[in-house]
């Protein structure tokens, strides 16, 4: 199979939390939108429902080899290679990245919090590396919180689809030991409603990641560059909303995701808000 094959046919537009928005200044956004076409390809790579294991690891080796420059690399990677060069930026958090996209493909169950975060170390965390490496902003100053940031993005993402994850993929991101101790069942993830047991269990996750977004809520403040740090508050405001919604809403049979004005209404305060300040 070629690696469009395996497409979901989603663009940097199309995700639940901004990408290379018009807030960030024009210069840095032809290596974060190369950035993310290589994540969303791999990832597609990873998800896809009915391509064998066997196909998904073969495509994401070529994903490796086009970091490599390699002859046969795939075509996402080695134009993010070409940025990479260009812009003298290193490909550690891409191959990060391809080292979590393989672990989606081999591991579908996760035994406790711990090892969910150490997967979002290498799923969510270098993707806010990159951007604040791409900005040239302080790495100790804004690495910690960044980290808090993107690992509460992907819980959220995760919780949100924790049905479809189940239902299409076999993939569990809530813990063994938080599922056990609500009295939860993996199974429960396949019913149109969640049960009290897996509600419980949902918004155990959704507390310990309102715990993140506590980390990170001092983010923005820590970025010397005024557009990023608004797209950065921007993105802390929806993260947690979305995650209030988790503590009260059922996310196999009730809307979680923001619709457009709704993202643009809880955007417009924080963003204006930096940018103002900053000015």
């Amino acid at each position: 199979m070629a690696t469009a094959s395996l497409s979901s046919g989603k663009g940097h537009r199309d995700e639940n939390f901004p990408v290379a928005s018009w807030l960030l200044a024009r210069r840095h956004r032809a290596p974060v939108i190369a950035f993310y076409r290589f994540a969303r390809a791999a990832d597609d790579l990873a998800d896809h429902e009915t391509a064998p294991a066997a196909e998904k690891l073969r495509q994401l080796a070529a994903m490796r080899r086009g970091l490599d420059g390699a002859s046969g690399g795939a075509a996402e990677a080695l134009a993010l290679r070409e940025v990479l060069d260009d812009a003298g930026l290193s490909d550690v958090h891409a191959r990060d990245l391809l080292d979590a996209f393989e672990q989606d493909v081999t591991v579908n169950r996760y035994a406790d919090w711990a090892g969910l975060i150490d997967y979002c170390r290498r799923s969510a965390m270098p993707v806010g590396r990159f951007v604040l490496d791409v900005h040239g902003e302080d790495r100790a100053a804004t690495w910690p919180a960044s980290d808090a940031l993107c690992a509460a993005l992907q819980i959220v993402n995760h919780l949100q689809d924790c049905g479809k994850d189940y239902r299409e993929l076999d993939r569990v991101y809530l813990p063994a030991d938080v599922i056990a101790a609500a009295g939860a069942r993996i199974d429960d993830l396949g019913a149109a409603k969640a049960s009290p047991a897996l509600l419980a269990t949902i918004r155990d996750a959704a507390r310990r990641t309102r715990a993140l977004l506590v980390e990170s809520a001092p983010f923005a403040g820590l970025i010397r560059d005024r557009r990023l740090a608004a797209e950065v508050a921007v993105i802390q405001r929806l993260a947690e909303d979305l995650t209030e919604r988790l503590l009260t809403r059922d996310p196999l049979s009730e809307r979680v995701h923001h619709r457009a004005p709704e993202a643009l209404r809880l955007a417009a305060g924080p963003a204006l808000r930096q940018l103002v300040r900053r000015r």
